[in-house]
């Protein structure tokens, strides 16, 4: 009744195969076909090729299908005995035999139709509404991908299902024991090394250099630079610099004499004599020793209040004056785009890596101690304050809506697409490896309810007299 299939695996998976290439070719405009677009290569492996497993249920389907159709050939012998029994005259037993292998043998080929009708055509007459899975195969994908976008992937199954298993509870008694907080400092260390070695240096100096120039370009610096000096100048700050400035030019003069009084008269006229050039280099430098001394000792001199003075004013130019801020704008600009200053950054870069990368290796670093700790913090607030728990739960329910709602229908589309990419007489022979052997049982309780049945009717019928 039924037609063994002795192919071969690898014959089978040729031929899958070759369909597949088949359904799969270019169409007129140089594009895949549906059936195949977007299939993935291991999807379209997995439906052409029978692994060990599958063998192993297919051997199972045979046996179970020559045990199905044993029976029925027992119920039909058993009815072709009862019958010459009955018509030697053995009694009335032999009509009950009869009547009950007769229904079983019905119940028998009407269960054979229904299992067949599923995977192909009975005995091969092309009868309306057999054949169902390799002839509906694309509408079965559809279907399919439409029951798991309605009844897995709406919101408020997700929603419901995320609620149910609490999620900020659980990952807070997950990270609250040491080991688990280890091991998460331990990911995030080893992430963070990756992350940075697959960085290449001139790329992120290029970046943090272009983001650097780019927001001082957009920003006015002088007014602000305007602001803090006011402040300085206001709360006496700048004083410490001009004693520092001023003590130490007094002890360069000190140390610097000659030299000082040399460049003083190396800068007078030829005509002059020598001895007065050299009085005058003298009396320069005692004025400046002089006036370096008095300023650093007297903090009412008049040069400090001049130069108070010129700072508040100057201070004000750059808040308000518009020449002083274009030419502290010009300034800027030319600061920025000297050589030294992006080195500057590009060597800070390479500190802060390195950095970074001894800190992400060295287990008892400060880095980790605190991550560490900061995880065992974390977990330990989740697993016992509803709040914080509520917060996780609502981040997680809709990041997870968020992926279910925008890619609903690329991932309904990946089954659909899927299901098409599929060898339909393949898959047909894939499916009948898993479900047939239950299905062969079908076959079998047909044979024996058909006969109980066929048995209660006609003993019925003899205690009606018909």
């Amino acid at each position: 009744m039924e037609r063994m299939d002795r192919t071969k695996p690898d014959q089978v998976g040729e031929t899958g195969a070759a369909a597949i290439e088949q359904h799969a070719r270019p169409d007129t405009a140089g594009n895949r076909t549906v059936a195949t677009r977007g299939v993935p290569a291991s999807a379209v492996r997995a439906m052409t090729t029978f692994s060990p497993a599958d063998e192993e249920k297919r051997r199972g389907v045979r046996r179970m299908k020559i045990t199905a159709t044993g029976l029925l050939l027992f119920v039909a012998l058993v009815y072709v005995l009862a019958k010459w029994a009955s018509s030697a005259g053995a009694g009335p037993w032999a009509g009950y035999v009869a009547a009950a292998a007769e229904a079983g043998m019905v119940g028998a080929l009407a269960d054979w139709f229904a299992v067949t009708a599923l995977f192909r055509h009975p005995l091969g007459i092309p009868i309306p509404h057999t054949a169902i899975i390799p002839t509906k195969k694309d509408q079965l994908g559809v279907s399919l991908g439409e029951f798991v976008g309605e009844n897995f992937l709406s919101e408020d199954v997700v929603r419901q299902r995320l609620r149910a298993v609490g999620i900020g509870s659980r990952l807070g008694a997950w990270l609250a024991e040491p080991q688990n907080a280890d091991r998460v400092t331990a990911e995030l260390a080893t992430a963070l090394r990756g992350a940075l070695t697959v960085l290449r240096d001139s790329d992120v100096q290029a970046v943090v250099g272009e983001a650097i120039t780019r927001r001082a370009n957009v920003q006015e610096i002088a007014p602000g630079i305007g602001k803090m000096l006011e402040k300085v100048v206001a709360d006496g700050g700048h004083k410490r610099v001009v004693d520092l400035v001023v003590s130490r030019a007094h002890d360069w003069l000190v140390l610097h004499g000659d030299s000082v009084m040399d460049a003083v008269q190396g800068g007078a006229p030829g005509w002059t004599p020598r001895f007065v050039d050299r009085k005058v280099g003298e009396r320069v430098y005692k004025e400046l020793l002089r006036f370096c001394a008095e300023m650093r000792d007297m903090p009412s001199h008049p040069a400090r209040g001049a130069l108070d003075r010129f700072l508040t004013d100057f201070a004000s130019d750059l808040q308000s004056d518009t020449e002083t801020r274009a030419k502290v704008e010009r300034l800027k600009g030319e600061v920025l785009g000297r050589g030294e200053v992006q080195d500057l950054i590009a060597s800070a870069w390479t500190a802060v890596r390195s950095m970074i990368v001894s800190a992400a290796e060295d287990e008892r670093s400060e880095l980790r101690l605190r991550v560490r700790a900061s995880l065992l913090s974390l977990g330990a607030r989740m697993a016992t304050e509803p709040k914080i728990q509520g917060k996780v739960d609502s981040w997680v329910e809709g990041a997870a809506v968020h992926v279910v709602t925008t890619y609903r229908s690329e991932i309904t589309l990946l089954i659909t697409d899927t299901v098409a990419g599929w060898d339909a007489e393949h898959t047909t022979k894939k499916i009948e490896a898993h479900i047939g052997r239950d299905l062969q049982f079908i076959r079998i309780n047909g044979t024996v309810v058909g006969s109980l049945a066929g048995l209660l009717i006609y003993t019925i019928s003899r205690m009606l007299g018909a």
